[in-house]
């Protein structure tokens, strides 16, 4: 069973839109979770990426959580949206650093996934489109 935690800063936008839609997929021998480095638990997902997850008709009844100890530990992969996402955990939890990756550092790519809070619609949709690509890929590289 691969257990893969998205994490992002305050889980409202990112991580909760790559969980919903890797979840959506309904992969098997996959589960899911996100979480944030400074989320304040119990806060809706933002507006906008509630509305490009009703879009690709997937449920969006998420409320953010902080990372804690019990995630790092369920987690096999943990996938940050940047790499100060990443770098932030390596210092917090080294025993982490095996099973942690930048989600496109994961897939082979270079950058972070640009975080798309403050932005309008479009900026939300580019981001869960990236992101979307990113977990295709990655999931393809779980699989083998």
């Amino acid at each position: 069973m691969k257990k893969v935690l998205f994490v992002c800063t305050g889980n409202t936008c990112r991580s909760p839109m790559a969980a919903a839609w890797l979840s959506s997929q309904k992969k098997r021998g996959i589960e899911v979770k996100s979480a944030g480095l400074f989320a304040m638990d119990g806060q809706p997902i933002s507006a906008h990426a509630a509305a490009v997850l009703a879009q690709q008709g997937i449920d969006s009844s998420h409320t953010s959580s902080s990372i804690t100890r019990e995630m790092l530990d369920w987690a096999t992969h943990i996938f940050t949206m940047t790499s100060s996402h990443k770098q932030m955990l390596a210092n917090q939890a080294p025993d982490t650093i095996d099973k942690l990756f930048t989600l496109k550092e994961f897939v082979g790519e270079n950058g972070d996934v640009v975080d798309p809070y403050g932005g309008d619609l479009s900026v939300y949709q580019m981001t869960f489109e990236e992101m979307q690509q990113l977990i295709n890929r990655a999931v393809k590289k779980l699989e083998n």
